[in-house]
């Protein structure tokens, strides 16, 4: 979208939701990478009038865990502003009252703490990176064929993400294995689920089309938020290909390089309002 396409959008816009990998930081060892720009862009869109709430499928820890390591970081954020797929679906096990069989990353199983285990009548998987084994599928898989009404979880169901080190595959290559092997078809939590992005939405208490999300993947952050009525934006960080601006089915609300470039654009025409172009010039 070019820069002058943006403006009768934007100029409507009461809040903004951030992906978090691949838009704040690449992940990997130690925390990961800080995208340039992103930790003072952050920043700028909390100085204005704007909501700001972060919308994450990060499942390799608990959300104060990684929120923590993000402040050690320099960025602003604190946990009830952070939206992630564990805490989710542990508020739909206790009331369906499910006992989850997991396959998890080891540092979000304390999120699962409260949750009865024993004889598991599901299965809720994450991104469990080295814990995906053979053995491990397999004993999922042998929980969910023994059950009379098979139910899986997957805490998001994203292809792959970038870390530092390169392209990583993620939980949904794992949960279409279990869903063919099992002829089933998951619950997913997480993006791009509808009732994921309006959860947030009804935490920010504003419209869809009042919205703006920004993230690096096409299909599950720009696409889950379009199917709610968001605008979506994709930035060129993370796990961006040139391809997914030729994608056959899902088309960005904008395209810009980095969350950094996106702010500027945002502020930049939301100056333009009347309600905020003194704001405007006093941050100049």
């Amino acid at each position: 979208m070019a820069e002058k396409d943006w403006k009768d959008c934007i100029r409507s816009l009461k809040g903004v939701v951030l992906d978090m990998c691949g838009v704040l930081y690449d992940s990997g060892e130690g925390g990961g990478v800080t995208i340039d720009g992103s930790v003072e862009a952050v920043k700028r869109i909390k100085a204005s009038d704007l909501k700001l709430r972060f919308c994450t499928n990060e499942t390799q820890a608990t959300r104060e865990q990684f929120v923590a390591e993000l402040r050690r970081n320099g960025f602003d954020i604190s946990v009830h502003e952070v939206f992630c797929p564990a805490p989710a679906a542990v508020a739909i096990l206790k009331e369906r009252d499910l006992r989850p069989h997991l396959l998890v990353h080891h540092d979000v199983v304390p999120e699962f703490d409260s949750v009865e285990k024993s004889n598991p009548n599901c299965v809720v998987i994450g991104d469990a990176a080295d814990n995906f084994s053979y053995k491990n599928l397999n004993d999922a898989f042998r929980v969910l064929i023994g059950l009379e009404k098979p139910v899986l979880f997957s805490l998001g169901r994203g292809r792959y993400y970038k870390e530092a080190d390169g392209l990583k595959l993620d939980v949904g290559v794992y949960m279409k294995a279990l869903e063919y092997a099992c002829d089933i078809e998951a619950e997913v939590v997480g993006k791009p689920a509808q009732t994921f992005f309006q959860s947030v939405l009804t935490d920010m208490g504003i419209e869809p089309q009042q919205t703006l999300m920004i993230g690096d993947d096409l299909v599950n952050d720009v696409g889950g938020a379009q199917s709610c009525g968001m605008l979506g934006l994709q930035v060129r960080t993370g796990k961006y290909r040139p391809s997914d601006e030729k994608h056959p089915t899902v088309k960005a609300n904008g395209y810009v390089d980095n969350l950094a470039e996106a702010v500027d654009i945002i502020l930049k025409y939301r100056a333009h309002s009347p309600f905020l172009r003194a704001w405007w010039k006093a941050q100049s």
